[in-house]
C-alpha cells in the first residue's frame, strides 16, 4: 500500500488532493485516493503517515544501496576466487613440469 501511495503522489499530496470526512462523533477525517487495478482506498493521512512517506524513500534508497554494495562485495568474493583458483591451476602446471 505505502509503495502504491507513493507512486499516486510521487510529489506528495497538497490541498487539492484531500478527501475530508466528518464522522458520525464530529470527528474530521483527512484521507487522500488511492487506486489499484480493482480497488479504490481512502487513505487517512496522519502524523504518523507523513513521517512514514518521508521516511519511505529514504529507507528504499539505503535498502537499495545496501543491496548492490552486497552485489559488489559478493562479485569481487567471487572474481577473488577465480583468480586464485588460476594462481593453484599454474602452479600445479609448473610442478608437473619438473
Amino acid at each position: 500500500m505505502a509503495a502504491a501511495l507513493i507512486d499516486a503522489y510521487p510529489y506528495g499530496y497538497g490541498d487539492d488532493d484531500l478527501i475530508v470526512l466528518k464522522k458520525p462523533n464530529g470527528e474530521i477525517i483527512e484521507a487522500v485516493e488511492v487506486r489499484t487495478e480493482d480497488t479504490v482506498y481512502l487513505v487517512k493521512i496522519s502524523k504518523s503517515l507523513s513521517n512514514f512517506i518521508a521516511n519511505f524513500e529514504e529507507n528504499i534508497e539505503k535498502e537499495l544501496s545496501q543491496d548492490e554494495s552486497q552485489e559488489m562485495v559478493k562479485q569481487m568474493d567471487e572474481d577473488s576466487m577465480e583468480s586464485n583458483d588460476f594462481e593453484a591451476d599454474s602452479s600445479s602446471e609448473e610442478e608437473n613440469q619438473f
